[in-house]
């Protein structure tokens, strides 16, 4: 009854190719830079909703995910493995990433206003995000990593 969505907003895809095509001096100029995974896991990939390897170059960049006129627009630093393929999870499921993680859920209604908001373990996300989509007031959540705050994703009614 609810779906998770990845970079698939209009302007999302477009700007990741962008910045995945450029040398190192043209994304510091855009406050972006790669980095390597130094364990596992421990950098979550927005793009293919999984974890890195240790070894493995990630781009690290600042994502606008709520770009609406709204006073929660907002954006966040994300993490995309080099070569990641788009994650397609099945309506319902949970990917390990996001399982395995500490997660803040924060609910939004049709004016992108946030109504509601919680923190829950991920292996207990189901029933959060069932309580909050059951709300005819909540339009969509974001799911936010706690700890750092990284944006991973977000649900909304299939």
């Amino acid at each position: 009854f609810w779906r998770r969505e990845q970079l698939d907003r209009p302007q999302a895809l477009p700007w990741l190719t962008q910045l995945l095509a450029m040398d190192d001096a043209e994304l510091s100029e855009r406050r972006a830079c790669w980095r390597t995974a130094d364990c596992e896991p421990g950098y979550p990939c927005r793009v293919s909703l999984e974890d890195a390897e240790a070894g493995e170059r990630l781009l690290l960049a600042n994502f606008d995910y709520l770009g609406e006129e709204t006073p929660y627009r907002a954006s966040h630093a994300v993490f995309v493995r080099a070569g990641a393929r788009q994650a397609r999870p099945e309506p319902g499921s949970i990917p390990d990433v996001i399982r395995r993680r500490l997660i803040s859920v924060r609910g939004f209604d049709a004016d992108w206003m946030m109504v509601a908001a919680d923190v829950v373990e991920g292996a207990n996300l189901d029933a959060t995000i069932g309580t909050m989509l059951a709300d005819p007031d909540i339009a969509e959540l974001h799911l936010h990593i706690a700890k750092p705050g990284c944006y991973l994703a977000r649900a909304t009614r299939a």
